[in-house]
């Protein structure tokens, strides 16, 4: 492992940032995203710097013991700054040491369409259920398989499914909790116009409802254990714990 992956907490704090022009300008903003306060080399406070384009600052700011990211010089540096995906407070960063931000990029983008937007609401779920889940499972052992359990592929609380207005203490539980019905209107019966949230919905259905002339290419996109029926008249709710999905064309 070339690197120790670190996640920083640098709201209030001060990092260094030297240079100008369009990279310098992308560090700034992600700073700012991360609430860092930035500041000049001479600063003696931070212990953080990135340098977009002088060689010698970075030799300055080494010889004072800062840590510095040297833009487009991985030689340099003594860290990296990888590609983000932020559904918070999830973050997933992708690092390649500075060999290819190209490769790392890329990456970022296929992850951004597989994680549902929702996942940040999901940790907070968890998160919030924790007392919840502690006195239904005592036992840490029990504890841990139970929520490896909901989170598993398929689980209650696939990570990788839409989970808006889940009840994840019911889920990690074993209770039930409210069904919930999503309506999708398509606008073409092409499934490959579905928008991700619409294709998160349907793999994770129990059961969907449709009109007889929503495509089974459409239909398809659910998982294959689905209950599927056709009605002219969209349930206005669902049974415990179900997730039911309505599908018509846009009239």
């Amino acid at each position: 492992m070339h690197s120790l992956p670190l996640f920083v907490r640098l709201a209030g704090r001060a990092v260094i940032l030297v240079g100008d022009g369009e990279a310098a300008d992308a560090k700034r903003r992600l700073l700012e995203r991360a609430g860092a306060r930035i500041v000049g080399e001479d600063d003696a406070a931070a212990v953080l710097a990135i340098v977009a384009d002088d060689d010698a600052a970075v030799a300055r700011l080494k010889a004072r013991g800062v840590l510095v990211n040297a833009v487009d010089r991985p030689a340099l540096c003594d860290f990296t700054l990888p590609a983000i995906v932020d559904r918070d407070p999830v973050l997933v960063a992708i690092g390649t040491g500075g060999v290819s931000a190209g490769l790392a990029a890329a990456l970022r983008q296929r992850l951004e369409g597989m994680l549902p937007a929702g996942l940040g609401e999901l940790a907070r779920g968890l998160y919030a259920a924790r007392d919840t889940v502690r006195a239904r499972f005592p036992d840490g052992a029990a504890r841990r398989r139970a929520i490896a359990a909901a989170l598993a592929p398929g689980g209650a609380l696939d990570p990788l499914v839409d989970h808006d207005g889940a009840d994840v203490a019911g889920a990690l539980t074993g209770q039930d909790g409210a069904g919930v019905v999503r309506r999708i209107v398509l606008a073409s019966p092409d499934p490959d116009d579905l928008t991700l949230r619409h294709a998160r919905w349907l793999a994770g259905a129990d059961r969907v409802t449709h009109r007889a002339d929503v495509p089974r290419a459409i239909l398809d996109r659910a998982r294959a254990d689905a209950a599927r029926e056709a009605t002219d008249a969209p349930p206005a709710t669902a049974a415990a714990g179900e997730k039911v999905v309505d599908v018509a064309m846009m009239r």
